[in-house]
């Protein structure tokens, strides 16, 4: 497994994130979420599971979406559809800052944010794929919040096999620890979940351009 540090453009502030996503088209910011509230985020996920509110994922958009447990295995509630709670909102106005300190420095045009809980039980991992569809080019920027605890161990697996380098070299792999954002474009990187060992959670989240 290729070491963290030496393959990944790790940042500490948003104007590094910034600077990252300019320069590499990736970033990737341990601590971006506070421990409690990494915590408070991850308890609010487990219990709107365990309510029943979650359903498979699947591959593919509107008349196309299938399930495919080969490709994909997690499961996912999306957050719009999802019961109101502070922790959405304060997510969401993350978000929100996020989006408009990257279009004043970049000028991607980011409208909007389309986003959803996933948890990946034991087992469950998610093959090879870029964010975009190949009939709808509005998804920009990829961003994926980890919500795992503090303890998550390389054995734990659940990483993020991400082909920094393009789709024909060989990928990293970054341990999905708690609080940790990833950023990156969406049409450019190829990427995959391995396999989880113990139940894994996050938020993905696509920001999205207006539709011209």
């Amino acid at each position: 497994m290729e070491p963290l540090a030496l393959a990944t453009p790790r940042v500490t502030s948003l104007t590094q994130c910034i600077d990252s996503v300019a320069d590499n088209g990736w970033a990737l910011w341990p601590g971006f979420l506070s421990a409690d509230d990494t915590a408070a985020l991850a308890a609010h996920t487990l219990a709107v599971h365990a309510d029943g509110h979650f359903h498979r994922a699947g591959v593919g958009r509107a008349g196309g979406l299938a399930i495919r447990e080969g490709i994909r295995s997690d499961q996912v509630l999306w957050i719009d559809d999802a019961p109101p709670h502070p922790v959405l909102d304060h997510y969401r106005e993350q978000m929100d800052q996020l989006r408009e300190a990257i279009n004043r420095a970049l000028y991607l045009g980011l409208f909007d944010l389309e986003s959803h809980l996933a948890v990946y039980p034991p087992g469950s991992a998610y093959e090879r794929h870029l964010d975009r569809f190949r009939d709808d080019d509005l998804r920009t920027l990829t961003v994926v919040l980890y919500l795992n605890p503090p303890d998550w161990q390389d054995d734990d697996g659940g990483h993020l096999r991400f082909w920094a380098g393009g789709p024909d070299l060989e990928p990293i792999h970054i341990r999905p620890a708690g609080g940790t954002l990833a950023v990156f474009l969406s049409d450019r990187y190829w990427h995959a979940v391995e396999p989880a060992r113990r139940t894994r959670l996050s938020v993905t989240g696509w920001f999205r351009r207006r539709p011209v």
